[in-house]
């Protein structure tokens, strides 16, 4: 095949994934569901690959976000809305008490914090690690 014909195709899966996203879901969904005992064989079979696997999702950025999100519904926070709630997180760069620009990864004291009331799970500000744990 061409290589014109090839980026034609390809620009062609593209746009039909796009316009059928609910069907390609729906397909799968019950492609998964049809074959849950090969899926549990395959990863029985198989754990080293799905370790990896596992080990790439936390890492990327959906997964980091789904562990956030979990780890702070396991904490007692209460949100209408966690994606906003993880975007007003995601997008503070510097603590609202003292102002020292936050970091991610290694907990230091300019750790980034999701601050909240324990008793209500009210959210209360977004600060470093340092001035969470003074308002606790």
């Amino acid at each position: 095949m061409p290589r014109k014909d090839k980026e034609r195709q390809k620009e062609y899966m593209k746009q039909y994934r796009e316009d059928n996203k609910e069907k390609i879901k729906e397909y799968h969904d019950n492609y998964y569901r049809n074959n849950k005992d090969k899926f549990k064989q395959y990863v029985k079979n198989n754990p080293e690959s799905k370790k990896e696997s596992d080990k790439k999702y936390s890492s990327s950025d959906k997964g980091l976000k789904v562990g956030r999100i979990s780890k702070w519904k396991e904490r007692g926070v209460l949100s209408d809305d966690f994606d906003a709630l993880h975007e007003i997180y995601i997008g503070t760069s510097n603590c609202e008490l003292c102002d020292v620009e936050l970091t991610e990864g290694k907990r230091t004291s300019a750790t980034r914090c999701l601050d909240h009331d324990h008793t209500t799970g009210e959210v209360r500000n977004i600060l470093c690690n340092s001035c969470n744990a003074k308002r606790r």
